[in-house]
C-alpha cells in the first residue's frame, strides 16, 4: 500500500508542475508592486525605470480587488 500510495503522489505532482509550467506564458512579467491608486503605481513603475530594476512596467486595474497591480 505504502508504494503505491508514493507512485500516485510522485504523478500528482509531475502532473502538477507540468500543468503549471505549461500555464506561465512565454513573456511572464513578475509582479513588482500592489497599489491603491494609479499614481503611486505610476510612480513607482517609473522609478524602477530610472534605477536600472526593470525595462519596462504595466498597471493594471484588478476589480475584483479593487487594486493596481504593477507587473514588470
Amino acid at each position: 500500500m505504502r508504494k503505491v500510495r508514493a507512485v500516485l503522489v510522485s504523478a500528482v505532482m509531475v502532473l502538477g508542475v507540468s500543468l503549471t509550467i505549461g500555464a506561465a506564458p512565454a513573456h511572464a512579467e513578475r509582479l513588482a508592486g500592489v497599489f491603491r491608486d494609479y499614481s503611486e503605481c505610476e510612480r513607482v513603475g517609473t522609478l524602477g525605470i530610472t534605477q536600472n530594476w526593470w525595462d519596462d512596467y504595466s498597471c493594471e486595474w484588478e476589480s475584483r480587488y479593487r487594486y493596481y497591480f504593477l507587473y514588470a
